[in-house]
């Protein structure tokens, strides 16, 4: 007998908080017993939100739009992208994580880079649920992070991209903006994991409480802050934004002090997600208390 669907958006919330709290996956594997996580964020958006093509217009045209990803994988179900939910969800890092972060200054703190390595193996885990628990409720779902045709592409304009972006999903779900160094903006920062399933799901979506994809971050809102910019050990953050191919040089090399000084195969960075006015919320003053009214802005205008 089927079970009745999972369709409103406090039984899909309640299902990954319970997920975080129950699992025995959720642990960052060393002798403290602690977790890897304790809480969640969780959004929605319409696999019809004209941001989807906004996006596969401004990243490339590899960059899947909910309905391109789910009919790869349900192409029996002859679902239009109007039938189609995306469920995004913040797992915000704790707090003594971003504190013993936020004391490094070249290489990850012992529980960042745990977080990095068995924190993400828990966010796959929590992927895998939520599309389990859907599927056997007759929605049939995908995490197009576990796709395997989910690819990292190089990109003219980006150096590289990917087919799907986390990141993005959560903007688009009303989780958040992006920052100087990239990073997505939160009500409980940037120190941070994502997640996201695309699923056949009749679910309002959430609206989204910024106008501009940038709203969130004191640089680009008010011209001022840029402390990423410090905070990063390799200078791959300047006031023209994010390079890439420097960050991601500089976290492959985290992999033998890592492996050196912890004992353990694991890597990580996140300097400059932690130390900074965005680390634990919203810096900019009248974009948080738009978001703690709980209004809702017009339509947010196409990237620029």
């Amino acid at each position: 007998m089927q079970e009745k669907a999972i369709d409103s958006q406090d039984r899909i919330s309640g299902l990954i908080k319970d997920f975080i709290r129950t699992s025995p996956l959720n642990t960052m594997q060393d002798k403290t017993g602690e977790p890897a996580w304790d809480h969640a964020l969780v959004g929605f958006a319409s696999g019809a939100d004209p941001i989807w093509q906004q996006y596969k217009e401004y990243i490339g045209p590899f960059h899947w739009t909910p309905w391109e990803i789910f009919t790869q994988y349900h192409p029996q179900e002859g679902a239009g992208a109007q039938d189609l939910s995306v469920v995004s969800w913040v797992l915000p890092q704790r707090g003594p994580v971003r504190k013993s972060n936020r004391r490094a200054r070249k290489y990850p703190s012992a529980e960042w880079a745990r977080i990095r390595v068995y924190g993400e193996e828990f966010n796959s885990a929590l992927r895998r649920y939520v599309v389990q628990s859907l599927r056997e409720a007759g929605q049939p779902a995908i995490a197009p992070m576990l796709a395997p045709s989910w690819a990292i592409v190089q990109s003219e304009r980006f150096s590289y991209a990917s087919s799907w972006s986390e990141r993005h999903a959560a903007h688009a779900c009303g989780l958040g903006t992006f920052g100087l160094c990239d990073g997505l903006i939160t009500s409980r920062g940037k120190a941070l994991r994502i997640g996201s399933i695309v699923g056949k799901i009749p679910i309002q979506p959430t609206p989204r409480p910024y106008t501009h994809h940038r709203a969130y971050c004191l640089y680009f809102a008010q011209g001022t802050c840029g402390k990423c910019i410090d905070r990063c050990p390799v200078r791959a953050i300047t006031e023209s934004g994010h390079d890439k191919e420097r960050c991601q040089r500089h976290l492959a090399s985290t992999r033998e002090y890592v492996r050196r000084t912890y004992g353990f195969e694991g890597y990580g960075c996140g300097l400059c997600q932690v130390g900074v006015p965005c680390e634990a919320g919203i810096p900019v003053k009248e974009a948080r208390k738009v978001l703690e009214r709980g209004e809702i802005p017009p339509p947010p205008p196409p990237l620029a």
